[in-house]
């Protein structure tokens, strides 16, 4: 999966890839093989050259995560380019639909709202486990929910529409 990770005013091309319990990542065409884990919510150890390095993630309300890594504090926000092309709506108020669709491979674990049910903008709507991080993903519109396509405990690809809004 490409993304692209901004911290502040520089950007940054991430392609991330599983291999069996390895996480391989590429930044700006540099290569790390990574073995990630979470021992508990939000906090993930990843090693890598036989080092292991703790950091402290959190994510807001701004689509951006808060990472503490080696005593400095990063705010990273991933942007995925396709999904900008996809059918997200810029207003909560625009009529039509919007998808809520997964950024890399990982497993369902919760589903926040039920079909018929309303959220805002903001709103989190299902939880996604992905590189053993939970990410809540939100509604990017306010409306309601109109099609949920998995259920917990399914794997879903880089992607794949979870949640339809309309």
């Amino acid at each position: 999966m490409k993304l692209v990770a901004e911290i502040g005013e520089n950007k940054f091309e991430v392609e991330v890839a599983r291999d069996g319990s390895n996480v391989i990542a590429k930044v700006d065409g540099r290569e790390y093989i990574l073995y990630a884990s979470e021992p508990e919510t939000g906090v993930v150890l990843l090693k890598h050259d036989n080092t292991v390095y703790e950091a402290m993630v959190s994510s807001n309300t701004a689509g951006a995560y808060k990472v503490e890594l080696k005593g400095r504090s990063h705010e990273i926000r991933i942007v995925d380019p396709k999904r900008l092309r996809g059918s997200e709506s810029g207003s909560g108020h625009d009529p039509g639909h919007a998808e809520i669709r997964t950024a890399m491979p990982g497993k369902i674990v919760r589903i926040l709202k039920r079909p018929g049910d309303a959220v805002e903008k903001g709103d989190g709507v299902i939880v996604v486990e992905a590189m053993k991080m939970q990410n809540e993903m939100r509604s990017p519109r306010d409306g309601s929910i109109s099609e949920i396509r998995f259920v917990e405990g399914d794997t879903v690809a880089a992607g794949d529409i979870l949640v339809v809004i309309e």
